[in-house]
């Protein structure tokens, strides 16, 4: 269990960018952060994933503090961030040095496979498009069998299909060892297809505003009621987040959202 206790965030300069974060995390559990720009989502990965140090409060994995980069806690950012001088193989088994040959092949040749780009293994990343990029920087996070994998936004700047199949991608690797995750995004709809909570965010100083587990089945249908009605409260709870200086009731937020659906 990843356990986040009254974490604040501070800067030299005196921007509060985090305030009295309190998140519980389950195991295999996946969790989506979202809210608007400076809400302090990317900063609380960063903190999650020891690139950081938090001001105050702790982050403990399984109840022991993680106050710097652990092996357990693999992060996806933004940009695939290969390394051009390495293989489409080699870039995928980079932190596998701590595991035998025949292992690390095998590991490296399955997650190819679950990604798609098995005729892709000597290839440089130079030759990839921007989606495969991606995808073989998500098979890097997963070979490593992390306890926690943290998203930064890795689909953000792919177009819709490519998004769409990256979702499948993620959703594959994910069900073979089911970590821990917490995906930081902007796009409602893409935090509905994969979390199972969505944890929404307001800003200065950013701080949780609402927790709306999402109870949907995988895989799950865009096009049915139960998915749009999801997204409704989502919307909802993140508009007052954006708008509202403090917390609205939870049924009238639920309320607002049905009243969004008709």
């Amino acid at each position: 269990m990843l356990s986040l206790e009254h974490l604040s965030k501070t800067y030299a300069d005196g921007t509060r960018a985090l305030s009295d974060i309190n998140l519980m995390v389950h195991e295999a559990e996946i969790v989506g952060l979202i809210g608007g720009s400076g809400c302090g989502k990317t900063t609380l990965l960063r903190l999650i994933a020891g690139l950081d140090r938090a001001s105050a409060g702790a982050i403990r994995l399984d109840g022991e503090t993680i106050d710097g980069p652990n092996p357990a806690v693999g992060i996806v950012f933004q940009e695939p961030r290969l390394l051009p001088w390495l293989s489409v193989f080699d870039n995928i088994a980079f932190g596998l040095d701590n595991v035998s040959s025949a292992e690390r092949k095998a590991r490296v040749g399955h997650a190819l496979e679950k990604i798609g780009l098995a005729e892709h293994a000597k290839r440089w990343p130079r030759d990839l498009s921007g989606g495969q990029q991606q995808r073989v920087a998500i098979a890097r996070a997963f070979v490593t069998n992390p306890k926690v994998l943290l998203l930064d936004e890795p689909f953000s700047a792919l177009d819709a299909f490519t998004r769409a199949s990256l979702h499948e991608h993620l959703l594959g690797l994910w069900e073979e060892t089911r970590p821990t995750v917490v995906l930081v995004t902007h796009d409602v709809q893409e935090a509905v297809t994969l979390a199972d909570r969505a944890i929404v965010m307001q800003p200065k100083p950013g701080r949780i505003f609402d927790e709306l587990g999402l109870g949907l089945a995988r895989p799950r249908d865009k096009a049915g009621l139960p998915f749009e009605t999801s997204v409704r409260r989502v919307l909802t709870a993140l508009d007052q987040s954006l708008n509202t200086p403090q917390k609205q009731p939870q049924r009238e937020r639920d309320r607002q959202a049905a009243a969004l659906w008709w």
